[in-house]
């Protein structure tokens, strides 16, 4: 399971490196036109830029979904083949139009009368179901890709096949998301509901809750309790509406104000220990990805870019970091600190949302903040190099060793026959697959490797991790070995 993850995990990267311009682009935007945050009608140059530039960050930022689609699609696809995107997107179509609202209303009108199911429903577009979309795509491609038919079905034998099957794959998976997904939500709801009365602790409940289920989509279903009408709350909109917390039977504000001080200093913090842990041939791409995504984090509230930049690689860190905002959340409660967002929990909401009523104690964000970043820091350095976890950086194939060596010549086809040879043989390849410095085979019988010929090609070593997992250390020319190898294998 845990190596599924960390699979998962690293397919997402592609899509992940994606979002940290997105989110600049809307902070810068969201900085320079405070009507646009607030909804209101732009009028000028400067307030024109910035809704064009709210609007290109938001574009993909909007549509993650998508972008994991095809990201866990091709990343989780033997070879990485363009086939599994294909497949994936297919899949995501297919389920995205089968529980659409208005679609599952028809077949099954009670929906339209339940408010939560509906809700449920509203909210079917994201990332949970664009990773499902990606698996099944990958999946079926992984196994479909050399299916042979009967002659007079040739033309959809092999590759063609794949998205077929992933949609035959994608309506069972509908059907059972069908009567699913509105029990979970629903149950979500109901879970809101019940720690409403516990006041300060009731918000670090949810702000807990809330961080835990990003990667699944349903913390909306939260959300809609603690934020909005959905069981006579709102925070959010009796906040924005000028109230204050006489105005209602809560203090205004409190499911809002925890999240600003993790956002806009925790995460900058966890993103310091993820950059100074990282291995230092790796380091730039960490502060590439990391950094970048702090730095949206703290202008407009956008975590996603760092969020699943390791919550697949280090799900155990990740369940740490939803707990850090649950202590923060409760704390920021007690101490009175009071500020909203519409948009997120970033220094643009801060600064705009300072001046309303219900705002209190808007200057601890300085002693909170220090704290936030701090406690962050501390906690996501002592995990990271206690446990060895895999946070961007620190994966196992960024080794410097391997990026040292040097093959016994630079004829490939040579390098990748050797290899062959000492494997077994085309026929006990099963799979073939690289990374940025290691071939990686998976073979039928492993009785038949002979590490002593693979190594006489120059490479560095063989590593065995599971029980018919070889991998060989070939080192920067890898991609170069691992083409020739894939057509010797043909």
């Amino acid at each position: 399971m845990m190596k599924f993850l960390q699979k998962l995990g690293k397919s997402l990267m592609l899509p992940v490196a994606c979002l940290p311009i997105c989110g600049i682009l809307m902070g810068i935007g969201y900085a320079i036109s405070p009507t646009t945050m607030q909804g209101g009608t732009p009028e000028g140059f400067l307030e024109l830029l910035g809704l064009f530039l709210v609007k290109a960050g938001g574009s993909l930022i909007d549509n993650m979904a998508i972008l994991f689609v095809i990201g866990v699609g091709v990343g989780m696809s033997d070879d990485n083949d363009g086939t599994g995107g294909v497949a994936a997107l297919a899949s995501w179509l297919m389920m995205k139009t089968l529980l659409a609202t208005g679609f599952v209303t028809t077949i099954m009108p009670a929906i339209a009368e339940n408010p939560s199911a509906k809700l449920a429903f509203d909210k079917i577009e994201n990332p949970f179901i664009g990773i499902i979309a990606g698996i099944i795509g990958s999946m079926c491609y992984n196994k479909f890709k050399n299916t042979k038919l009967p002659d007079w079905l040739a033309f959809f034998s092999g590759k063609r096949c794949v998205a077929i099957v992933a949609g035959v794959v994608s309506i069972l998976v509908s059907v059972v998301l069908l009567f699913a997904w509105p029990v979970i939500f629903g149950a979500l709801v109901s879970v809101g509901q019940a720690i409403v009365g516990l006041d300060a602790v009731g918000a670090g409940i949810y702000a807990f809750l809330n961080r835990l289920l990003i990667p699944t989509g349903l913390h909306h279903a939260l959300n809609n309790v603690f934020w909005f009408d959905t069981i006579g709350l709102g925070d959010l909109g009796h906040f924005w509406a000028g109230e204050t917390s006489a105005d209602v039977s809560w203090s205004l504000g409190m499911y809002m104000s925890g999240f600003f001080p993790c956002m806009m200093f925790g995460i900058p913090g966890a993103a310091l220990a993820m950059i100074q842990t990282a291995k230092s041939n790796k380091r730039k791409v960490a502060i590439g990805l990391v950094g970048s995504a702090a730095f949206c984090a703290f202008i407009c509230g956008v975590t996603e870019p760092f969020e699943f930049g390791f919550m697949f690689l280090a799900p155990a860190l990740y369940l740490v970091y939803a707990l850090l905002y649950g202590v923060f959340t409760t704390i920021t409660v007690l101490l009175g600190f009071r500020a909203g967002f519409c948009f997120s929990a970033g220094a643009t909401d801060l600064v705009f949302s300072a001046s309303l009523p219900a705002a209190a104690n808007t200057w601890l964000i300085i002693p909170l903040g220090i704290a936030a970043f701090i406690v962050f820091y501390v906690v996501f350095r002592f995990a990271i190099v206690k446990w060895d976890l895999k946070t961007p950086g620190r994966e196992d194939d960024d080794v410097e060793a391997e990026k040292a060596v040097v093959l016994s010549n630079d004829n490939f086809t040579e390098v990748a026959a050797i290899i062959l040879e000492g494997i077994g043989g085309k026929n006990n390849v099963a799979s073939i697959d690289n990374c940025i410095t290691r071939l990686r085979l998976e073979v039928k019988d492993t009785t038949l490797v002979d590490e002593k010929l693979i190594k006489s090609a120059g490479v560095s070593g063989v590593i065995r991790p599971g029980k018919t997992s070889v991998q060989v250390v070939v080192g920067t020319k890898v991609q170069f070995v691992a083409d020739e190898f894939k057509k010797l294998c043909k």
